[in-house]
């Protein structure tokens, strides 16, 4: 294999498919980027057999060839080189030798052959998603999957798809976060995707004003962004029915600007997070809500105008889950519905109808 390629283009792209790689894995060749020359395209793959990640992007091919490189050395070599091009050279016994300005390296490679593939994936089940669209659905849910592995479903977001309608919900067992969207599709799906794939994508999609195709089988999904795929296990188990965690009734309606709860929120989880738990207590009441924290070091106490309709309620949250649910949003004014201090609160953007945000309280007697 010989080609030669800007240092910046290869550099962009080694570190997408790092996101595919663990550093955990058990499986010496995993740590390594499969690294494919042929067409004047170079393509590089990462993978820890969970999720995949592949990308293609235009080079000079003067011989056609593959080879697999340590994902780390190759990286960190890459990125340290001066922005010119690089020649990149195998020989048939996979040393590698890179040049590029005054450098040289010659570092040793593996067989190509020793590098599992990633699972194909049927095209016929499959349905495109603008973007944006897919990464603010991503923006305002994933966060709300747990982090712990007790519950190995729950690390994902269940992706349901039914009539011109797609969903996104993810929940951790104290909140929960559920975006709506409509989308040119008609078919059932209903898959849990785990939240480190939805995280990578994210990260990955530009800003290009294009789709995503997304493909299913009924163990893997596949995202297509153009240049680069990601190839992703789907998890396996019942999600929860969060239809049944969220009610629509009330008894205490609050309208509150978005900035000002979130800025209040945030002063006073500067001493929540001295004392346990993160504990902020709402006083609502009339035109305010009045939000308190204590600890050991201090108290602090902040007023926030409001409108309520129906009752007064006193009811105490982590300061964090909150601030999660409020920075997902963007509309200017925030809906808070709550029925009473021991029932969940909902939170709504006032203009937005498809995103719902659900937090669990914490009992006041673990607050006084």
């Amino acid at each position: 294999m010989k080609i030669k390629i800007p240092q910046n283009t290869l550099s962009k792209n080694i570190s997408i498919v790092q996101k595919g790689i663990s550093s955990k894995t058990t499986l010496p060749i995993l740590n390594g980027i499969l690294v494919e020359a042929y067409d004047n395209k170079l393509k590089l793959t990462g993978t820890d057999l969970e999720l995949g990640i592949e990308t293609q992007l235009d080079c000079e091919v003067i011989e056609e060839g593959k080879t697999v490189i340590s994902s780390k050395i190759f990286g960190d070599i890459i990125r340290k080189l001066p922005n010119y091009d690089i020649n990149l050279e195998v020989d048939t016994s996979h040393n590698i030798h890179i040049t590029c300005g005054h450098s040289e390296f010659n570092i040793l490679g593996h067989p190509a052959e020793e590098y599992p593939e990633l699972p194909k994936i049927n095209e016929e089940s499959s349905f495109e998603i603008p973007k944006d669209l897919l990464k603010n659905m991503i923006k305002q849910t994933v966060f709300a999957t747990a982090q712990d592995e007790t519950r190995p479903i729950l690390t994902g977001a269940l992706l349901e798809v039914k009539d011109n309608s797609a969903a996104l919900v993810a929940l951790d067992g104290y909140r929960l976060a559920l975006k709506n969207s409509s989308i040119p599709y008609d078919n059932n799906i209903k898959v849990v995707i785990p939240g480190k794939t939805l995280s990578e994508v994210s990260r990955i999609l530009d800003d290009e004003e294009n789709n995503v195709k997304i493909m299913f089988t009924s163990s893997h999904i596949l995202f297509n962004l153009g240049d680069t795929i990601i190839n992703s296990r789907l998890l396996e188990g019942q999600f929860l029915n969060y239809k049944d965690i969220i009610r629509n009734e009330y008894k205490s309606k609050v309208i509150v600007k978005t900035s000002d709860i979130k800025e209040s929120i945030e002063r006073a989880s500067l001493l929540a997070r001295e004392g346990r738990n993160n504990l902020v207590k709402f006083d609502i009441k009339d035109d305010k809500m009045i939000i308190t924290s204590n600890s050991e070091i201090g108290n602090v106490h902040e007023d926030v105008d409001i409108e309520l309709e129906g009752d007064d309620i006193v009811i105490a949250f982590n300061s964090k889950y909150v601030l999660d649910g409020l920075k997902a949003i963007d509309s200017d004014e925030v809906i808070m519905n709550f029925i009473s201090n021991v029932n969940p609160c909902i939170i709504k953007p006032k203009d937005d109808e498809n995103y719902t945000y659900l937090v669990l309280p914490v009992r006041l007697a673990e607050v006084n």
